[in-house]
């Protein structure tokens, strides 16, 4: 039914525990496959792809991506980053949405995503977490580690992911819409790694969002996103 789609690069271990989150939906029969998109690993990312059982596409962007999706045998996808672990009853929310848009007749005109969840401690991932439902319930713009689950037919007809360095994934959700765009009830925990860029990061990432919502040429929005 579900066909996974991870971008990695040098992500060993934290492909490693989002591919074990998936294990308990694949016996389920939910999973159906899983492909890995790696943009030139050097470290065991593909080792630990191969242990799995995923298929590899290798390369990065957009048509590393539709190459995945054509290769995909489910006809939902679900876009998932490494660093997210999807949490415990994750599959009975997708199965459910799944199972709505197919009966509702919406399942080429809708899309979901999970709700974020830090894994760190203390009030700064509080907050982060309730910055990422505002940003997806008011402006439709989920962050990558929330995942997107999409039917393979309705991403094909929005044209899939455009090559825009870091806001590719604001892009596509405002692309489906916020009347579109279902936030689901199960988590995805984020496996957090460095990113850096502190304060001015944080502002730039602000003002991207705002062109985005400006409808500003979604390109000019990626020069700016892509800067620091």
């Amino acid at each position: 039914m579900i066909t996974v789609i991870i971008p990695t690069r040098d992500d060993e271990e934290r492909l490693a525990h989002a591919l074990a989150a998936l294990a308990p939906a694949a016996m389920e029969g939910i999973v159906r496959d899983a492909i890995v998109v790696d943009a030139g690993s050097r470290d065991g990312t593909l080792l630990v792809a191969d242990a799995a059982g995923c298929e590899v596409v290798r390369g990065a962007g957009s048509q590393a991506l539709m190459a995945a999706v054509d290769q995909a045998r489910g006809d939902w996808l679900l876009f998932l980053a490494p660093d997210s672990v999807l949490e415990h009853g994750w599959q009975g929310e997708a199965l459910g949405f799944v199972d709505r848009a197919i009966l509702a007749g919406t399942a080429r005109k809708s899309a979901a995503t999970f709700r974020l969840r830090r894994a760190e401690l203390g009030l700064g991932p509080r907050i982060a977490e309730r910055m990422a439902s505002f940003r997806t319930r008011l402006f439709a713009a989920p962050y990558g580690e929330q995942g997107l689950l999409i039917s393979r037919a309705y991403y094909r007809g929005l044209g899939g992911h455009r090559d825009l360095a870091a806001m590719a994934d604001v892009d596509i959700g405002r692309r489906i819409g916020r009347r579109r765009l279902t936030m689901l009830g199960a988590h995805a925990r984020v496996r957090g790694r460095p990113t850096g860029g502190g304060a001015g990061r944080a502002v730039r990432n602000a003002a991207c969002l705002a062109l985005f919502v400006l409808r500003l040429p979604p390109r000019l929005i990626g020069r700016l996103a892509a800067q620091g």
